[in-house]
């Protein structure tokens, strides 16, 4: 019963705010809203932290948010 619960689990991205798992993409490309706090972020390209550029492509997974060198948050709250 267990495995089936585990294979049926959604894997959302968490919000860089609030930590919970109900962030959620927008109308606009590269903007998302956390359901929870209802804070509002948006993918950018150039790395907040680190200041590394990297290419923003259409994301499929949760991976495409962090940054590739020192692996914090690509997202900016708006």
């Amino acid at each position: 019963m267990a495995d089936e619960v585990a294979r049926t689990d959604i894997r959302r991205p968490a919000c860089p705010g609030c930590g919970e798992p109900w962030l959620r993409p927008t109308q606009l490309p590269g903007r998302y809203r956390c359901v929870y706090c209802l804070r509002r972020y948006e993918l950018v390209s150039q790395c907040p932290s680190c200041g590394t550029h990297q290419t923003i492509s259409r994301m499929s997974t949760t991976e495409d948010m962090l940054c590739q060198q020192c692996h914090s948050s690509m997202l900016r709250p708006i």
